[in-house]
């Protein structure tokens, strides 16, 4: 079980106010479709004129892949580097200029910051102090975290004004879910006062199955206002686009899965406007 410090930092100063809204994608099961949602909802804001960072915080680099870029040729840098202070974000980001959003890389090399935070000064700051640098420079911040509750997801807390938390409606959701929001309580009265759930956004939607559908009406019933509307369907066209490189939204624009993601983002844009910045 990961043990989050009580630790004091300054909360708020000039040097940390960011015009980006920062929004972790996490959950700590995978399988959910928190990659997916995190490269698709970065394109999807992209597409309506938003300007849009993707930073990559999976060892696993599948965002990166997703997005159609080699996570074993970074030249310039990865997350690894901008969090542990080697590399300014700046210099290692990949502009994605057809996808419609700029991308911070990840590969295997981030695992090591799993050990090296541990002993790391302000550790589960990291992130929030590399994403200041940028701060003027984008609408939205995603942040696609590990499918675990890790020092990499906490800096990604930490950092984030809001956690967007994709959910398949299956049987264990809910008892997960519940130990994430634990989690994300504990930051924000420890670590970040800010932090807030965004939304439960439920993923790999099959209305004919009874499952589905009876645990998607337990998330009506406890979370009805947290919820997002969107609801994202199981969708060929959408499972088969990362291996393309590609976020559906080019892959085939025309599909469910491709509107779903962009009527997605119409309601996290109009969501997030309604909590203007500090």
């Amino acid at each position: 079980m990961l043990v989050v410090h009580h630790q004091s930092y300054p909360v708020e100063s000039a040097e940390f106010i960011q015009m980006a809204k920062i929004i972790a994608v996490t959950n700590q099961k995978g399988g959910v479709g928190k990659t997916t949602t995190s490269v698709n909802l970065a394109a999807s804001l992209g597409a309506n004129r938003h300007r849009v960072l993707l930073v990559d915080l999976d060892p696993q680099g599948n965002a990166t892949m997703g997005s159609g870029v080699d996570k074993n040729h970074l030249e310039k840098g990865s997350s690894y580097e901008v969090i542990m202070g080697n590399v300014h974000l700046s210099k290692a980001v990949v502009p994605l200029s057809e996808a419609g959003y700029v991308l911070l890389p990840a590969n295997g090399n981030l695992t090591a910051a799993e050990v090296e935070l541990l002993d790391a000064k302000m550790r589960e700051q990291r992130l929030r102090l590399a994403l200041a640098q940028v701060k003027d420079k984008y609408d939205f911040i995603l942040v696609d975290c590990p499918p675990s509750l890790s020092m990499l997801t906490v800096n990604a807390l930490v950092a984030a004004h809001a956690a967007l938390i994709p959910i398949q409606c299956e049987y264990y959701a809910l008892e997960g879910l519940t130990s994430l929001i634990s989690t994300i309580d504990k930051i924000r009265s420890r670590l970040n006062p800010q932090l807030r759930i965004a939304g439960l956004l439920r993923t790999m939607f099959d209305p004919r199955n009874n499952l589905a559908n009876e645990v998607s009406a337990q998330l009506v019933t406890h979370f009805r206002d947290q919820l997002y509307t969107t609801i994202i369907p199981r969708n060929v066209r959408l499972a088969e686009a990362p291996s393309h490189g590609q976020p559906v939204l080019l892959y085939d624009r025309a599909s469910r899965g491709a509107l779903s993601y962009m009527a997605l983002a119409s309601e996290v844009a109009r969501r997030e406007a309604n909590y203007p910045m500090s």
